[in-house]
């Protein structure tokens, strides 16, 4: 899960305004319906300068969100420290940051210059994959340090697709044993994945998990596995990854655009103008829907979204704003365009706990 979906930049400035809040369930965290992803601040796929990162944050602080999620991979940690550096002198109590281990950032003995795995940031640390109870107490105690903080409030295991039992029988435990002791507030996994986050929900102490692409207008194979474990275990969903890598971000797709982090097919780039047309009917637009989309599940309690400028947080949160007539999704379900199992979607859950 190496980013969070990012919307074109512009739109209109922002006024004060609430937004919605929701808890994950079962925890005493509550995290406001629309939340910052923190990759791209980490200079994901191009350089973000310090200026830019911390307007966004603070354009984002202005617009009420209140839930920061953010990681050691992200720019080899420097995404964390800008995060903390925004956040260090504002009540502790007032917001929300969410981190993840499962990669230790270690010096990097053979340095080529320029890190390989996406972010523009220098290459003096690498990534050691690392699940076990020490690497967990590691990670967090690191990301504190680098971030300034005193603490998290949720901790996600990051993309442990291929570790399964280690972080199944080891991370996880020490998590739950730190959210016990109340130092975290919530834990979870979050991978680009449903299959496997359905198996956290039902066979660890997670409380939560970060769904990343598997629930958005092209692609609701979520509705397989993982949604349904998470309602029938009163468990919550936080969706990142909502315009499937840039597909879903403009009104009009077009061949070239990105989609799950390589170049579209085009068989999904007319699927995507087809959904794009349905929604020029409706008097909306296809990042608009992209956004609201993932509430219509009564599990995710949360859409984030990558946010580099300042520019681009008015926009995602213009999206968020936008009315979508609920006779949208009817037209989409019955032209075949999403799945007729997708629940009835009463908004973006804007009006939901709006503090």
């Amino acid at each position: 899960m190496n980013a969070h979906a990012v919307a074109a930049s512009g739109g209109p400035q922002l006024t004060p305004h609430s937004i919605g809040r929701r808890k994950v369930a079962g925890t005493p965290v509550e995290l406001t319906v629309l939340g910052f992803g923190a990759s791209v601040i980490g200079n994901l796929y191009a350089i973000t300068p310090a200026h830019d990162a911390q307007a966004a944050l603070e354009a984002a602080w202005e617009a009420g969100i209140r839930y920061f999620d953010t990681a050691p991979h992200y720019g080899l940690g420097l995404s964390e420290r800008r995060v903390g550096a925004a956040l260090r002198d504002r009540p502790r109590d007032t917001y929300v940051v969410s981190s993840k281990v499962g990669r230790l950032l270690v010096p990097n003995e053979h340095p080529r210059g320029t890190d390989t795995e996406g972010f523009v940031v220098r290459d003096d640390l690498r990534r050691q994959w690392d699940f076990s109870r020490d690497g967990v107490l590691r990670s967090i105690e690191d990301t504190l340090e680098r971030t300034g903080l005193d603490r998290l409030d949720v901790v996600y295991l990051h993309d442990p697709d291929d570790h399964w039992r280690q972080a199944a029988e080891e991370a996880m435990p020490a998590l739950a044993e730190l959210r016990d002791q109340g130092v975290i507030g919530a834990i979870g996994a979050g991978m680009n994945q449903s299959a496997m986050l359905a198996r956290f929900l039902r066979e660890t102490a997670a409380d939560v998990v970060m769904l990343a692409g598997r629930y958005t207008l092209l692609d609701q194979s979520a509705l397989d596995d993982v949604l349904p474990a998470a309602r029938e275990l009163g468990k919550s969903v936080v969706a990142v990854g909502v315009f499937n890598s840039g597909l879903l971000s403009r009104d009009r797709p077009a061949e070239g655009m990105k989609y799950d982090y390589r170049q579209a097919p085009s068989a999904l780039v007319t699927r995507a103008r087809a959904i794009a047309e349905v929604c020029e009917e409706h008097g909306t637009t296809l990042p608009a829907a992209a956004v609201a989309f993932p509430y219509s599940h009564p599990s995710i309690i949360n859409v984030t979204l990558g946010m580099r400028t300042a520019e681009q947080v008015e926009r995602n949160v213009q999206l968020h704003r936008q009315h979508i007539p609920e006779g949208l999704w009817d037209d989409l379900r019955d032209r075949g365009l999403i799945r007729p199992d997708v629940p009835a979607v009463h908004g973006p859950g804007r009006s939901a706990g709006c503090l």
